[in-house]
């Protein structure tokens, strides 16, 4: 199953998508919109153009496990996203820490300055992703949800 992840952001959003083997995830770009139905709207054209059959929301919990502002934001955003793609389910998914991940993985790679605020969003989503797959693999049984 083609499914794309989303790092939701309130300027950029990263997006992400794994093969149909679910073995391999990519980024696949970062949308640049401040406003939360513009951004949803071209998320979805992503989905549409990707054939992604389940989109996957990062859900930021805090690190005690505390939902905050910004879990209420990506709920929020994974609910209109949900309504313009119907019927392709929309998943949130516990993203704690995704974006220090991310940035580990640049500093790995001397990835710094302009290019490094291009992808990061990206690469975020793609760890979302990851996570998300290897869920699945050892849950073939349950139902993914946040």
């Amino acid at each position: 199953m083609k499914i794309m992840a989303v790092d939701f952001g309130d300027a950029r959003t990263g997006l992400a998508l794994c093969d149909k083997t679910e073995f391999l995830a990519s980024p696949i770009g970062v949308i640049h919109e401040h406003q939360m139905d513009k951004t949803a709207a071209q998320v979805a054209n992503a989905v549409t153009e990707y054939q992604a059959q389940l989109v996957v929301v990062g859900y930021p919990k805090n690190m005690n496990g505390t939902e905050g502002p910004r879990c209420e934001k990506c709920a929020e955003f994974a609910q209109k996203l949900g309504y313009l793609i119907a019927p392709v389910p929309v998943r949130l998914w516990d993203e704690r820490a995704t974006t220090v991940e991310a940035a580990g993985y640049l500093n790995a790679t001397n990835t710094r300055g302009k290019k490094r605020k291009e992808v990061i969003d990206a690469v975020a989503a793609t760890i979302i992703l990851e996570s998300f797959l290897s869920w699945r693999r050892s849950h073939p049984e349950e139902e993914s949800g946040a």
